[in-house]
């Protein structure tokens, strides 16, 4: 590790951080009288990049509220704030213009029905004429075969026929026309009851009125929102990823949310536990990054569209860490004392991220070096140390 950061920096603090040593609150130390300490050594964990990205929380499910037609609203009968359930009329909208048109198709369907019965009445008519059509030309032919009808009486047998088999055909052409409009009709009384249904506009899941963003009166059309709505239940948080850090993010992935102790007011604390449950496939061209949703526990009440940090783990890398308790602070300079032939030398470090097993150290400290982990009030620059019991873990005690 690069030690150059205590070079500089231990010449102009060590005078005044062995002079805290030498205080009337410190006993004296001399040459003659080795202090115990315990020490711990400086230790290497594998671990990973940190990697933070910024988003928003949202909801699971979320919608905004349209009309499929063209139509004034007649009454709003929700405001921002209410709960609703699945199924609950939101919007109602003027719906005479459609009613009257259902009523147009309907009557139509009416009339298609009493046609259709109609053809059927016609083509029982014309089959009765057919069938007597057909016996009298089997008693005219039988006739002229015995010479006892004339050939003009047997054609006329035969036209007569003719007429009633044609008759015949044309009623069931006429049915099947009838049966078609009938059929039409009822698709017309279908899309006319439907369409008359989008006058009402109701709650599509349970949830949350979130936006009111029109009032009565005012022109609904097809696309244009008139409310928002957002599920109950469990959050999310929906974060844009750089395109670099794909390959460390799974499906699964455990990963650390931080969110405005702000915007979930009766927190214990800020971070908390989140899944990777989505990761889009698509980059977007524009920032060259990709979509990334983190579920949130359900004990997470922070409103939606609250500022959340989502911590991911990146690329394996080592680290040195040291116990937490070993670090001094006197104002923003942090500070060790390193054990070297039975001394206790200053050491002036830099720091990174903590966790519960210690401290990450950036510079300032080596590997396999050991550090003072008690008694740190009693040492000053130079002090004799003994070494008593040494832990085996970084943050473990004596």
């Amino acid at each position: 590790m690069n030690r150059l950061i205590g070079v500089v920096a231990l010449s102009v603090v060590a005078g005044g951080l062995s002079a805290c040593g030498r205080g009337e609150d410190r006993p004296q130390t001399t040459a003659g009288e080795p202090i115990l300490v315990t020490v711990a050594p400086v230790a290497t964990i594998d671990t990973a990049e940190r990697l933070e990205a910024g988003g928003v929380v949202a909801a699971r499910e979320s919608a905004s509220i349209s009309s499929r037609i063209v139509a004034t609203i007649a009454g709003i009968r929700v405001k921002a704030g209410d709960r609703v359930r699945a199924g609950d009329v939101l919007i109602t909208l003027d719906a005479r213009d459609l009613a009257e048109h259902t009523v147009q198709v309907r009557a139509g369907a009416v009339a298609a029905e009493k046609a259709l019965a109609h053809a059927r009445t016609e083509q029982s008519a014309a089959g009765a004429e057919h069938r007597l059509a057909t016996a009298w030309q089997k008693r005219i032919a039988t006739l002229h075969a015995q010479n006892s009808a004339t050939d003009q009486e047997r054609d006329e047998a035969e036209a007569r026929l003719s007429a009633a088999a044609a008759r015949l055909a044309g009623t069931e052409t006429g049915i099947e026309s009838a049966d078609a409009q009938l059929a039409s009709a009822r698709a017309a009384v279908g899309v006319a009851t439907a369409t008359e249904s989008f006058t009402t506009v109701r709650a599509p899941f349970d949830g949350l009125v979130t936006e009111r963003l029109t009032d009565s009166g005012n022109l609904a059309a097809p696309g244009v929102p008139l409310l928002r709505i957002e599920s109950d239940g469990a959050r999310q948080v929906v974060v844009r990823v750089d395109e670099a850090r794909a390959p460390y993010l799974r499906v699964g992935d455990q990963v650390t949310v931080l969110i405005d102790a702000a915007a979930e007011p009766g927190a214990a604390d800020t971070g908390r536990e989140g899944v990777v449950a989505e990761v889009a496939r698509a980059v977007g061209a524009d920032q060259r990054a990709f979509t990334v949703k983190v579920s949130l526990p359900s004990s997470v009440t922070a409103r939606t569209g609250s500022f959340a940090r989502v911590v991911f783990r990146g690329a394996p890398r080592q680290a040195l860490l040291v116990p937490t308790h070993a670090i001094q602070r006197h104002g923003q300079v942090l500070s060790v004392y390193v054990v070297q032939d039975g001394v206790a030398r200053l050491r002036l470090i830099r720091v990174g991220i903590s966790s519960s097993e210690g401290v990450e150290v950036l510079a300032g400290l080596d590997a396999g070096e050991s550090i003072v982990v008690s008694p740190l009030t009693r040492l000053v620059d130079g002090a004799l140390v003994t070494v008593g019991n040494v832990p085996t873990r970084p943050g473990g005690a004596s």
